[in-house]
């Protein structure tokens, strides 16, 4: 499934993606799958497997679909 991730809270780790079934999936940052410091930025675009929780729906397995750096957005220098 793909959703664009609603709000992140680093310090508490975890947050919300808005599924595209319109539905608010729960994440939790030990589900993101990435080296290093694990962390998702408002409006990023996923990738994630959907599972139920007694709390309803969670994320499994986060993947950006679009990694950062370059390759993400391009970007305007200054001459």
């Amino acid at each position: 499934m793909t959703g664009k991730v609603k709000w992140f809270n680093e310090n508490k780790g975890y947050g919300f993606i808005l599924g595209d079934n319109g539905k608010d999936i729960f994440v939790h940052y030990s589900e993101i799958r990435e080296d290093g410091y694990r962390t998702l930025a408002e409006g990023e675009v996923v990738e994630y497997e959907l599972m139920d929780s007694p709390k309803g729906p969670q994320a499994k397995g986060v993947l950006r679909s679009q990694k950062r750096g370059e390759d993400a957005t391009p970007s305007v220098e200054a001459a």
